[in-house]
């Protein structure tokens, strides 16, 4: 058995079966609706976040857990001998890697180690599992977080917003910007890039169109020979149908491909982007 545990946290967005088939702690943030607190991916998920939403008018305010909390899950992971690794939300997003670098430093020297995905949502989850994928092949502390290091700019993480009042509410686009995109029907297709996000496309029409943007560039990379062939994830806020769609184009792309894995994705990411969000994720060689 490998003396290294894996950590992430509840914005990895994971499956609860993904999550006990790899042995992966999951260290939850919090949603707060004025005075009721919520474990994110525990209490709540995102189809109890927007019928609160929709009482309240109001988004939620979201937090990360404590140095106390990850101090606490360190302590339990190494107390067996093991070291832990913390691989956590971009650090641009959320305080959780600074808060368990905190924890980490508590601890003697190399017992727990924090790694910053600089990505949200399985974006951070392609990580972990790879780590988890190089635990189970016997690699060593600082042979798995150089190869972190190395993987981290290579993890694709683009997704479509349905609706831009979520984002408005939040502060992150005007009111004429959410007013002019749902008339002119304009979905956003966001990606990650150097642990930030960007508008990497405005499509107009129907959600098909979206998608289908978002395959292009999937075959696009694909066609170079560039994407990795262990798994995509295609993870959502309740949009099913639109994940068989893109699972199907992807098997129509790339037959290759060992995984393609579906997931919800949590109150917190939720929290940002709204229903009827969508979004492919994978790894580039």
């Amino acid at each position: 058995m490998s003396g290294i545990s894996i950590i992430t946290d509840s914005t990895a967005d994971l499956s609860r079966e993904l999550v006990a088939r790899y042995g992966i702690t999951v260290v939850p943030l919090t949603v707060v609706f004025g005075q009721d607190t919520y474990r994110d991916g525990a209490d709540i998920d995102t189809k109890r976040l927007f019928e609160l939403v929709e009482q309240n008018n109001e988004l939620p305010k979201t937090s990360s857990p404590s140095p106390e909390v990850f101090r606490s899950v360190f302590e339990k992971a190494v107390a067996d001998g093991r070291q832990a690794l913390y691989i956590g939300i971009s650090s641009r997003f959320s305080s959780s890697v600074q808060n368990a670098s905190l924890a980490a430093g508590t601890l003697p020297d190399g017992q727990a180690r924090v790694f910053d995905s600089a990505n949200l949502s399985t974006g951070i989850a392609q990580l972990v599992l790879y780590a988890r994928d190089l635990v189970s092949q016997g690699r060593q502390m600082d042979e798995i977080l150089t190869a972190l290091e190395a993987a981290r700019p290579r993890v694709r993480t683009s997704f479509k917003l349905d609706r831009l009042d979520y984002m408005h509410m939040g502060g992150r686009c005007t009111g004429v910007q959410t007013l002019l995109s749902s008339v002119l029907k304009i979905r956003p297709v966001i990606s990650v890039v150097d642990g930030g996000m960007i508008v990497a496309g405005r499509v107009r029409g129907s959600s098909r169109k979206s998608l289908d943007w978002m395959m292009d560039r999937f075959k696009e990379d694909v066609r170079k020979g560039l994407v990795k062939e262990d798994r995509v994830f295609l993870t959502h806020t309740g949009v099913h149908e639109d994940a068989v769609y893109m699972a199907q184009r992807v098997r129509e792309i790339m037959p290759e491909m060992k995984e393609i894995l579906e997931t919800s994705a949590g109150s917190v990411i939720g929290s940002h982007c709204g229903p009827g969000t969508i979004g492919i994720l994978y790894m580039l060689n």
